[in-house]
């Protein structure tokens, strides 16, 4: 049996942000479709999410990788019209963005949604309990075309808070899961429900669908190829595959050669790789991440990669917070150097910064310049015409100097 590969942490840290596209500088002029779809291709999934203190959080996963782009461009992508379209909603990491091309990959996860396995409980009994309420959701899509659950309902109370959704919302929520509709669109961040013969191109549906096992090695090997390197735990959090199967298509893969075992400097577990990866010698990249960017997301290995620990504080009463309500890690270089608090205040037509909290090694002079750049280059993205730091904390004045500069140099245009 070969040895297997061994890496340094820094080597790791390499490989997993050019793995996650970035190992290169912004773009100098605005990237276009191509650019997007390749970048959409790489991650292979996009993590969809409601808050909106700054942007959606789907939208920022490509700014930090490509700059300034067209959010009609993405919203093309992911619901225009016959060959516009190159993405489809479904559970992949949560509510996601997938490219067409992994819909096969996913229909096991649909048959087994039609079964009760896989989604949460109060979904499974409602699809072996409410069949018939099912069957009149789907047949007013079929006649209707795209509808919102909105549209449907037939509840008289009010709604309650949080997820007190209609009879006719958890149908088509059981037709979405089961792969009976798709999403075609949204209306504000309503999701508009069709078949998805009408939805998604035929060809793509005519494909033979691979076996579970097929299918989940499949999403393995994607999951590989955006990670770079990457524990099992690391692998199955990427589409969130079950313990059981991933492990089992893990020790496929390797038997088959499709992956390889590495070791890396400090890691408890092994880790797996695709086949002789190439390290750069070095990452200089500097990127404000969403909280639910996928170089983040899994908050085990972003603290074995980065020394990082993150946890969303989003749901924490505010009077409990240690960082802030929308908390953005600022990556810098190969580290994770600060995290700031910020919020779009779009009345007041400014990027508000109400805390910069830097991480042990602080930032230098470099780290500062890097961060002024990347807030003024966010504000102008998001039609924000200033950027404000609403924070006294200590360091705060460095930022605060450093925007004045690259105000005036003009530098983020």
């Amino acid at each position: 049996m070969p040895t297997a590969q061994s890496f340094s942490l820094s080597q790791a840290r390499r490989l997993a942000l050019t793995a996650q596209g970035f190992s290169r500088p912004p773009l100098g002029q605005p990237p276009g479709t191509a650019q997007l779809a390749r970048m959409l291709r790489r991650l292979s999934v996009v993590q969809i999410d409601s808050v909106n203190a700054l942007v959606r959080s789907h939208y920022l996963p490509l700014f930090s990788r490509l700059g300034d782009y067209s959010s009609e461009t993405f919203d093309q992508l992911a619901w225009g019209r016959g060959r516009q379209r190159k993405l489809f909603e479904y559970w992949g990491h949560e509510a996601s963005l997938l490219p067409l091309e992994l819909y096969p990959l996913l229909r096991w996860r649909m048959q087994r949604s039609r079964q009760g396995q896989g989604i949460y409980r109060q979904l499974a009994e409602f699809g072996h309990e409410q069949q018939a309420t099912i069957a009149r959701v789907l047949a007013a899509v079929t006649e209707q075309g795209a509808l919102g659950a909105g549209s449907l309902s037939t509840r008289q109370e009010r709604a309650g808070p949080w997820w007190d959704w209609s009879a006719e919302k958890l149908a088509l929520e059981w037709l979405f899961a089961a792969g009976e509709v798709t999403v075609a669109g949204r209306r504000g961040f309503e999701r508009l429900y069709d078949l998805p013969e009408r939805v998604l191109p035929a060809s793509l549906l005519a494909q033979p669908v691979p076996d579970e096992a097929e299918a989940q090695r499949g999403l393995l090997l994607h999951a590989a190829q955006a990670l770079g390197v990457a524990t099992e735990k690391d692998l199955r959090d990427y589409f969130r595959l079950s313990p059981a199967d991933s492990r089992q298509r893990l020790h496929e893969l390797v038997e088959d050669g499709r992956l390889q075992r590495c070791q890396v400097q400090g890691w408890s577990q092994p880790a797996y790789c695709l086949d002789r990866p190439r390290i750069p010698r070095k990452v200089e990249t500097s990127a404000l991440l969403s909280p639910f960017d996928s170089l983040v997301w899994e908050r085990d290995r972003t603290e074995r990669l980065f020394d990082f620990r993150y946890r969303l504080e989003i749901y924490t009463p505010a009077h409990k917070r240690v960082y802030g309500y929308y908390v953005l890690p600022f990556l810098h270089h190969e580290r994770i150097a600060a995290r700031v608090d910020l919020r779009a205040e779009r009345a007041h037509q400014r990027l508000a910064v109400h805390a910069l909290h830097e991480e042990q090694q602080g930032l230098d002079e470099q780290g500062i310049e890097a961060l002024a750049v990347s807030l003024w280059r966010l504000a102008g993205w998001l039609g924000l015409e200033r950027v404000q730091i609403n924070c006294a904390r200590t360091g705060t004045a460095r930022l605060r100097a450093a925007l004045a500069r690259v105000e005036l140099s003009g530098e983020p245009a």
